[in-house]
């Protein structure tokens, strides 16, 4: 029996030995986790009964792979949950589904709104197009911005960086009002010194041209009209947050004979003369263990993976040290309300916003973005009806003066942010507060990211290595995508395939994205 070692307990690795255990029993599969919880940023925090997702995660996939595996792991409710049966609104069902009132192995349907949060004012996200915009925006700035994307479509730049990108897809005004600041605060880097690999990925075939499309699609009710990710009206989310998923992933993965070994880092990786991985070390309890391994599947970050393994040839050890990454903070915010008042037709508990996520795009404050836990599930918050649970969600960089503050002083920080924006009328309001921190969150596209298809050609050089997931391809990947290439991985594996071009490619072409495989 092969011993297969993995490293890292979120989506990609748990993928990664749920796939292999459940289509063959010719493997020994060990999971190393660096933490004592599953899911990485992928996790869900359970603090006093009210629950944080990282991040923010709308499950939403064209692959019907990964929509098949959810649908085995947490099957789509078949009755409405708390909150729309309290307010009468409907969601999609799916005869014979569970009720999410009776029972917790259940996926929920809800409603996707996103907006941002600009000049104290709400825009859609994506900008739509109507009467409330162009009211938001003023006479004048809705003029500059409708001449500025006119300018793009007769004038194209050349696209060396993500400034570009964006100019191109809505114009510069545009850019210039909602992409422009927030990319820098997202990144710590101006969107003129980032690749426009990054928006080619994460915005595929979104742009002034899509939601116009879009609009007249919905008008006249076009048939097989085609909906950009970012454009998606509902989508899926377990009922206690996505580390359920990964939670009960783990709880399949040791049922069929997996071993998952927590608060285990793994700081090296042992090569034989045959350059061949032989085994890992990792750090558990203070001591330095060594587990011996015929394959390994790595989702740790690359710049790790490669610096713990010996004898790498400099310009590649070069390269993976210079990949850079960007850290997250967030606070768990408990307020009895907010300040912010709902205009738009959609009932919530309370009257709040039903936003699950804002992008804030305010020069004034650090704040990236904020979500209401309570419109992603009522059953993330423990009081729903009479509290509101918002995570305020900040990016940094392991070290950093914001990353070195204390808990309280980084939370005092994200309140008083609050109060200036007009959330909360002041401090006093706060019933409860709690910090998470995660490291490399995101991997970033400048630096030595331009040399990545070096690095990737010498990885594959090594024929039992197999590199998943975000941070292990050191790609900007959603969850969906970050399974994909798990299940590509572990097929490679069971035929014996050596080309790992198709673990790789996940991702890169627009049609993946865009649109769902024809079978």
């Amino acid at each position: 029996m092969k011993k297969v070692l993995i490293i890292g307990a979120g989506p990609a690795g748990l993928t990664a030995a749920y796939e292999l255990l459940d289509k063959s029993t010719e493997y020994n599969v060990t999971v190393f986790e660096e933490s004592d919880c599953f899911g990485g940023i992928s996790r869900t925090v359970n603090y006093k009964g009210n629950r944080m997702d990282m991040g923010g995660h709308r499950f939403f996939s064209k692959v019907p792979e990964v929509n098949e595996w959810w649908e085995k792991m947490l099957p789509e409710q078949g009755e409405m949950p708390f909150d729309d049966i309290k307010l009468g609104r409907t969601s999609s069902v799916k005869q014979g589904g569970p009720d999410p009132e009776k029972t917790d192995r259940v996926m929920l349907r809800r409603n996707r709104l996103s907006r941002i949060f600009f000049n104290g004012k709400f825009f859609d996200y994506p900008i739509s197009i109507k009467a409330k915009t162009i009211k938001n925006m003023g006479f004048s700035t809705t003029m500059l911005v409708g001449f500025s994307y006119l300018k793009t479509i007769v004038y194209k730049r050349d696209e060396k960086s993500l400034e570009d990108f964006y100019i191109n897809r809505f114009g510069k005004k545009l850019y210039s009002m909602f992409f422009e600041n927030y990319t820098e605060n997202l990144w710590g880097r101006h969107p003129s010194e980032i690749s426009p690999e990054w928006g080619a990925q994460r915005v595929k075939g979104l742009s002034i041209r899509a939601v116009i499309k879009d609009v007249f699609g919905k008008l006249f009710n076009t048939k097989n009209r085609k909906v950009e990710t970012s454009l998606i009206e509902e989508f899926s989310y377990p009922k206690y947050g996505p580390g359920q998923l990964w939670e009960l992933t783990a709880q399949e993965v040791e049922n069929k004979g997996g071993k998952i070994i927590k608060n285990a880092k793994v700081v090296g990786i042992v090569k034989n003369d045959d350059n061949l991985i032989s085994g890992v070390l990792y750090e558990k309890d203070g001591e330095k263990l060594e587990a011996n391994g015929d394959i390994v599947i790595s989702s740790m970050p690359i710049k790790d993976l490669v610096e713990g393994m010996k004898d790498v040839p400099k310009q590649y050890l070069d390269i993976a040290s210079g990949l850079p990454y960007r850290d997250y903070m967030t606070v768990g915010v408990l307020v009895p309300h907010l300040n912010l008042k709902n205009e738009t037709k959609i009932k919530t508990l309370g009257n709040i916003v039903p936003d699950n996520w804002v992008y804030v795009h305010d020069r004034n404050v650090k704040m990236g973005r904020f979500q209401i836990y309570n419109n992603w599930s009522p059953y993330l918050v423990k009081d729903v009806e009479n509290t509101v649970w918002i995570g305020l969600e900040y990016f940094c960089s392991e070290g950093d003066s914001m990353w070195s503050m204390t808990d309280d002083e980084f939370a005092k920080t994200a309140i008083d942010e609050m109060v200036k924006m007009g959330l909360i009328t002041n401090s006093d309001e706060v019933i409860d507060f709690h910090v998470e921190r995660v490291k490399k969150a995101y991997p970033a596209y400048f630096d030595t990211y331009d040399n990545m298809d070096e690095l990737r050609e010498y990885l594959n050089s090594i024929p039992n290595l197999y590199c998943v997931g975000r941070n292990g391809q050191h790609r900007y990947n959603n969850i969906d995508h970050s399974m994909c290439t798990s299940f590509e991985a572990v097929k490679n594996i069971l035929c014996g395939e050596t080309n790992k071009d198709n673990i790789w490619n996940v991702n890169t072409e627009k049609e993946y994205h865009e649109e769902t495989k024809k079978a």
